[in-house]
């Protein structure tokens, strides 16, 4: 988990530490709809390399925004889910969804 004194003192600083590249994005739009497995974020994700995936999940989890669920089996099986915290995001990703809607209608 990350330590409060990690985190920039201003809030939006805070919230694009935590989110703010296009990978996590992503991740957490193809998140909203439930869980995920590695294979299905990595073909949903157009572009993104299999370590890059790797680290964001990881970063993602450790801010407390994904769980990752390892099932005890042959091959392993990982799933990744919003947490309670990540779910809290939903009203801000419509909100970037109604928007880039609306840019890309303005400017054709």
């Amino acid at each position: 988990m990350i330590k409060k004194t990690d985190l920039p003192p201003c809030p939006t600083a805070t919230t694009i530490h935590l989110i703010g590249n296009k990978w996590k994005l992503l991740l957490l739009r193809d998140l909203l709809d439930g869980t995920k497995r590695f294979g299905e974020l990595r073909k949903s994700v157009a572009g993104i390399s299999q370590k890059v995936l790797t680290e964001n999940l990881r970063e993602l989890e450790k801010s407390g925004i994904i769980t990752r669920k390892v099932h005890a089996q042959v091959p392993p099986k990982v799933e990744y889910t919003l947490s309670k915290l990540g779910a809290t995001l939903k009203p801000i990703l419509d909100l970037m969804t109604a928007w880039g809607m609306k840019y890309k209608k303005m400017m054709r």
